[in-house]
This record gives C-alpha cells, sequence and structure tokens, in this order.
C-alpha cells in the first residue's frame, strides 16, 4: 500500500487489524467510565459481539458535565445560527448544562424512565439538541423523527418505537414558508395504533399553534415552572450496551428499519473521530451543516463535538437563498469555525449559483482549514471546485447510518493522505473492507463489486435493529456470511484507496457490460457548463437498460440546452465507449431531492421506467418529480 510516508495512518490502521481489543481499550481512556468494561470485546454477545461487554456509562456526563467540571464551563458549547429567523444564540457548556439538568427532570416528571422511548420530532432548534441529551442523561432511548415528515412516516416510527412522549414544535421554518408540525403530529397520532400519554410542544413565535388540553403541554411553561423549583435530574449509570438512540432510516415502507446505537461503543468511536479523523482539538470551533433528524446530526451537530469539547455550530438555514450563495462563509467567517461538514449536494448548488466563487471572497476565512463532504459521492468535479476555490483540504469520506461513522476517509488527525479524486480514500481503524463478487469471493485491485465489512464491525456501528434481530441478519449479514453488506458497489485500486461507485441497484446491465452510473455522472459533471447531474439506467427492450442522463446546467451558461447534451453524450462516448450506449441526455431545471440533499435516483427511474411509484416522504418540494415526468415526456 502507498501511504504517504508522513501520516501515522497504517501503523494506526494495522494496529486496529492485528490487536482490536488493544486499539479500542486505547481509544476508551478518552472516556470517563463509571465502571470499566469487563471484557473489551465480547463474541457471545448479540449478532456478531459487543463491545464494551460490562462497562457502565453516562452519555451526556462525557458531553457536558465532565467539560464543566474540567474547566470549560464557560467556553461555548453550541452556537444557534438561523438566518431564517435572523437570529444567533449562544450557549455556555454551564448553560447548556443546566438546561439538559432541568429538561431532563421535566421527562422524569412525565414518568420517562431508562429503557423508555421519547420521540423528537422538531427543528433545528437548540431545544432539539437539550431533548436529546436530557434523554441520555435519565436512560431514554431517543428517536429522532425528521421535523416536517409525513404524519403516515412519523405514524410508523411511532408504531415501532412505542414512545411514552413524543417532543415537537409548532412548526419548523423554510425559505418562504413555515410548515406546521402540530396538525401533522395530530394526524400521526390518529394514525398509529400506539398513543403517546403525552406530548411537549415548542412554541415557536413564527406560528403558534394550539394545544389539545390533557395531552399536550407547553415546553416554555413547564421550563419556568422547573427552574422555579430548582428541579435537576442527575446522570443513571447505563451499560455500554445500552440503547443510546433509534434512528429509522429515511424513506423506508412498511415497518421502518430502526438503527439502534449503543452507549460505550457510541461514545469510544465518535470521540476518537473527532481528533483523529477530523483533526479538530479541543476548544475549536466546529460545523456540521446536516439536521438532528439525520445521522450526521446526531454524531457531528450534537455528540461528536461535545465529546470532544468543541464548540458546535447548528445552522437553520440552506446553502443558497438564505440570503445568498455566500450563506456559508458568512457562518465560517463570523464563528471562526476551523473545519466544516456537508454534503456535495450542497456544494453543487453553490457552484451552479456562483461558479467564478465570487462570494467566497468576500468574507475573511483565515481559521478555516478542511472541507468534508459525505451523505453522497463526493464528484470529482465538485471536489476540485471547492478545492480551487477554498484553498484548503476538501476531503470526501464515506459512511451509513448503520455504522453511525465513517468507513472510508482521509484522517486528517493522523496526518493527510494524497486526495484522489473520485475517492473516499482508505479504511477507517476497525473497518476491514472488501470487495466480493455474487459468491462472497474477493475480486481483484480495480475490479468492481460489492463493497463488504468483514465482521465484526468497530465500535459505534448498529448492534441490530429496534426489536428486529431477525430482520437485521437479512438485511445485512445473510447475502454475504461472515460480512455487513453495505448495499454499495464499487472498486478497491492497488494503493487500497476505496472508490464507492453507487449503490448496488445504480450498477446497470447494458447487453450484459456491467456499468457503473456514478462514473458516468463523472463524466457529465465534467462538462464545464453542468452544475449537477444525475445518470439512471431505464429499461430497454433490446439491451435490458440503458443509461439516461439528467443536467442541471450553471447560471449564466451562453450554450443552448441541446447544444450541451449533444456534447455531453459525445463526451461519454469518448470516456466509455459505444458500450455505454449513452445517447439520452435531459436538461431540467433541477434534480428531485430529499431534504437532506440526496437525489431520488429511485423514484425518476420508476418514472423513466412506467412503474408504480410513491412520493417519498423525505421529498424537499414534489412539483420536482411532476417536471422530471413532463421532461422524460417531452423526449417520448
Amino acid at each position: 500500500m502507498n501511504i504517504h510516508p508522513a501520516s501515522r495512518y497504517h501503523d494506526v490502521y494495522a494496529r486496529s487489524m492485528q490487536d482490536p481489543e488493544g486499539f479500542w481499550a486505547d481509544a476508551a481512556r478518552a472516556i470517563d467510565w463509571i465502571e470499566p468494561a469487563k471484557k473489551v470485546f465480547d463474541a457471545s454477545q448479540g449478532l456478531y459481539g459487543r463491545w464494551f461487554a460490562g462497562a457502565v456509562v453516562n452519555t451526556c456526563y462525557n458531553a457536558l458535565d465532565r467539560h464543566v467540571a474540567g474547566g470549560r464551563a464557560d467556553q461555548l458549547a453550541l452556537i444557534h445560527d438561523s438566518p431564517l429567523t435572523n437570529s444567533v444564540s449562544r450557549f455556555t457548556y454551564a448553560e447548556m448544562l443546566r438546561e439538559v439538568k432541568t429538561f431532563a427532570a421535566i421527562l422524569q416528571d412525565f414518568d420517562v424512565a431508562k429503557g423508555d422511548r421519547v420521540v423528537i420530532y422538531m427543528p433545528l432548534v437548540p431545544e432539539a439538541m437539550v431533548a436529546m441529551l436530557a434523554c441520555a442523561r435519565i436512560g431514554a432511548i431517543h428517536s429522532v423523527v425528521f421535523g416536517g415528515f409525513a404524519a403516515k412516516e412519523l405514524a410508523t416510527r411511532i408504531d415501532d418505537a412505542k414512545p411514552k412522549l413524543v417532543l415537537s414544535a409548532s412548526c419548523g421554518i423554510e425559505p418562504g414558508r413555515i410548515v406546521a408540525y402540530k396538525p401533522l403530529l395530530d394526524d400521526a397520532i390518529k394514525l398509529a395504533a400506539h398513543k403517546p400519554p403525552a406530548c411537549i410542544v415548542l412554541q415557536r413565535p413564527q406560528q403558534p399553534c394550539d394545544l389539545i388540553k390533557g395531552r399536550d403541554y407547553d415546553w416554555a411553561d413547564l421550563r419556568s415552572a422547573a427552574l422555579a423549583a430548582n428541579k435537576s435530574a442527575d446522570c443513571v449509570p447505563m451499560l455500554a450496551t445500552d440503547p443510546l438512540y433509534i434512528l429509522y432510516t429515511s424513506g423506508t415502507t412498511g415497518v421502518p428499519k430502526g438503527v439502534v446505537r449503543d452507549n460505550g461503543g457510541h461514545l469510544v468511536a465518535i470521540n476518537w473521530s473527532m481528533q483523529n479523523l477530523y483533526g479538530v482539538k479541543p476548544g475549536e470551533v466546529w460545523w456540521c451543516g446536516s439536521d438532528i433528524g439525520w445521522v450526521v446530526g446526531h454524531s457531528y451537530i450534537v455528540y461528536g463535538p461535545l465529546f470532544n469539547g468543541n464548540t458546535s455550530i447548528m445552522y437553520e438555514g440552506k446553502p443558497i437563498g438564505t440570503p445568498d450563495a455566500g450563506a456559508f462563509w458568512r457562518v465560517i467567517s463570523q464563528h471562526k469555525a476551523a473545519a466544516f461538514f456537508t454534503a456535495p449536494t450542497a456544494f453543487r448548488a453553490i457552484k451552479k449559483e456562483d461558479p467564478n466563487g465570487e462570494f467566497i471572497r468576500k468574507y475573511d476565512l483565515s481559521h478555516f482549514r478542511t472541507l468534508f463532504l459525505a451523505g453522497e459521492r463526493g464528484d470529482p468535479p465538485t471536489i476540485e471546485w471547492a478545492e480551487k476555490q477554498l484553498k484548503v483540504p476538501v476531503i470526501d469520506h464515506w459512511w451509513q447510518t448503520e455504522t453511525g461513522w465513517c468507513i472510508a476517509g482521509n484522517p486528517v488527525g493522523l496526518g493527510q493522505l494524497p486526495v484522489k479524486h473520485g475517492s473516499p480514500t482508505v479504511a477507517m481503524p476497525g473497518y476491514r473492507i472488501e470487495v466480493v463478487d455474487e459468491s462472497t469471493k474477493p475480486v481483484p485491485a480495480g475490479t468492481m463489486g460489492s463493497i463488504v465489512i468483514k465482521l465484526p464491525l468497530p465500535p459505534g456501528c448498529l448492534p441490530t435493529l429496534w426489536q428486529q434481530d431477525e430482520r437485521c441478519k437479512e438485511a445485512y449479514f445473510n447475502e454475504f456470511p461472515g460480512y455487513y453488506k453495505t448495499a454499495d458497489a464499487g472498486y478497491i485500486d492497488e494503493d487500497g484507496y476505496v472508490f464507492v461507485m453507487g449503490r448496488t441497484d445504480d450498477i446497470i446491465n447494458v447487453a450484459g457490460h456491467r456499468l457503473s452510473t456514478g462514473g458516468m455522472e463523472e463524466i457529465l459533471a465534467s462538462h464545464p457548463d453542468v452544475a449537477e447531474c444525475a445518470v439512471l439506467g431505464i429499461k430497454d427492450p433490446l439491451k435490458g437498460e440503458v443509461p439516461c442522463g439528467f443536467l442541471v446546467l450553471k447560471a449564466g451558461t451562453d450554450k443552448s440546452p441541446a447544444e450541451i447534451e449533444k456534447e455531453v453524450v459525445a463526451l461519454v462516448r469518448e470516456k466509455l465507449g459505444p458500450v455505454a450506449a449513452f445517447k439520452l441526455a435531459i436538461t431540467v431545471a433541477r434534480l428531485p431531492k430529499t431534504r437532506s440533499g440526496k437525489i431520488l435516483r429511485g423514484t425518476m427511474k420508476k418514472i423513466a421506467d412506467g412503474d408504480p411509484w410513491a412520493l417519498p416522504a423525505t421529498i424537499e418540494d414534489p412539483k420536482a418529480l411532476d417536471e422530471i415526468t413532463d421532461a422524460l415526456k417531452s423526449r417520448a
């Protein structure tokens, strides 16, 4: 393996493979335990073994109490920046601890205790972080459902988790509109077989709501009364293997998959990643531009930065339109963020609006060291654009809701490795990544196949699905015995760099040739007038499937869409050859996306194939799918 000599990565990774128990025992020394593990790894527990068996710990204590006791009481724990409400609020570690202790006592007043579930259906506000940490403090299992999710989706999650309490808000705020949450919550409770005994609702001034007497309680009223009565809750000791939270994978139909995260493994892995992967020191300002409804927000808005003693930025806004394509640079400059983590989609939106990076140069970014991208494949043209404009390392990395933290990345804290555009770089400690064929046989370097991870998974990854062990085995472990199935396809090159080319569903079969839609998207995105794109395999009676490319063009391009479509077809033919059978490129105003910025390729494919499809619960704007339908009809 060709590893950069200045990096400690090779030695660190090798140790995690040769002596995993010793490696993670060392990492666990950075955590404050009530009782140490009886076994660092117990192979006899769970579906593939459990980490830190017998250890006792409290996650909230490690996020707040120990920092207040250790000298960070007056350091900022959270900066909440909301261009949508034109406000910035700040909380020190001491202030956040007081809020959490108070709200944890309120939860106990509602008879919420260790092991009870609490559903959190909230916008990106400080109270959502307080709620998560308060649950962790008393051993309740939180399940955050993305704010504004459809009532039916919320109902299925309520029925699966069976919460004792639901925490919500009167509304969420989007550019140009207010999303009323309370009617969605009321409809969800009507639809659900499980009826939560009570709801606590945060009234936002932008749109307050009516409360149902006997079921709904006003958040601010409860908080005021608890503070006046000096109520406070202590940390409840938890086994490392006890659940911390349940997070349902987005867009599920039928019974959702509730990914379980435990207390101990999560603490150790997420804490390790802050300094070793992200290279962020305690006391520095860190910004993760996600939402707490997604795993990235759990790990890196709430838990990771607080475990590590950082100041975490929570941003209620968008990359463009709040107010312009300079929004991100304003936040980084104003709050002096050292590192920023967001989705490639956000950068494609900025690149489309500000292709020459004029907004970037309006702000002082001298404190800013590193940009991290994840959530979708970091396409080389977007990464190259960001590198050129920002003049800082742009680090793509790859992980999943199920793993909770990075599978493959470039460990800045261990010494950055050379970047290969299109690759999230190398396996992180604890992950033995392999690429295999259908019979679970490893394939040669550079050969496309299914990406799998050899069991056991490292700390921080899912031990199971909520009360669905058999379904967990079926979904992740049965197809490739001895491995976790990522459901991603790609290859590993001769240097050990991982290339994730798309979901296994996105590998299309054109007349017997297995082709990656991710590879084609890379070629399309390299055209100077293309801001972003998506390639799908659509049904073809002769070849089985043929690729179809959807293009969104950069602002201010002089060429006609027809001319650009012709050029990208020629570009794919030149780079991949006629075997790709790429003949259809369609210009659209935008691509349909989830609220977290993922392109809805599966739904687009169903529309193109004429198959039945349902409106995804996570969609940002349903009209975007109508536009895709119309664009396809115009080419039929």
